[in-house]
């Protein structure tokens, strides 16, 4: 039996949502959409160099977010690190979309979390979780209901 060491593993999420790819796009880079489903960001543009930061309550402890924008092409891929004040530790989140007829198949894939301290609050299972219910719940809920299609 091999001994695979999960903390070295990336998440990866997928679903497909029933919403054209310029739909979910628009919910992954647009701030106000993104403060509708994803978490209260005060400002964020889809251009590589783009920093932006955002708070996070969890279990009693707040967990500030620093992220920086690496890679944007248009209605296909964004990513950007994911790193924590405070913390040692970086990541990177990357969306890929695919078209699928009239519907989108979204790919999280969250690397780089072995680098996070080595304590319960950063386990890997915490990340499944949280990106399972924003990406399975949050999004799909937004991007297939009326109100993605306003604005």
């Amino acid at each position: 039996m091999t001994t695979k060491n999960h903390l070295a593993e990336a998440v990866v999420i997928e679903r497909t949502f029933n919403a054209p790819i310029a739909r979910v796009w628009k919910a992954l880079t647009d701030a106000e959409d993104m403060r509708r489903w994803y978490f209260d960001l005060k400002e964020f543009k889809p251009e590589v160099g783009f920093e932006f930061e955002f708070a996070v309550e969890h279990e009693g402890m707040n967990y500030h977010h620093l992220c920086k924008v690496t890679k944007v092409i248009p209605q296909k891929t964004l990513a950007y690190t994911w790193r924590y004040q405070g913390h040692e530790g970086d990541s990177l989140v990357t969306f890929e979309l695919f078209a699928d007829g009239d519907k989108t198949r979204l790919k999280l894939t969250h690397e780089g979390l072995e680098t996070f301290p080595k304590t319960p609050a950063f386990a890997r299972k915490n990340f499944e979780e949280g990106w399972t219910q924003i990406i399975g719940s949050s999004l799909k809920a937004f991007v297939e209901s009326d109100d993605a299609g306003r604005g």
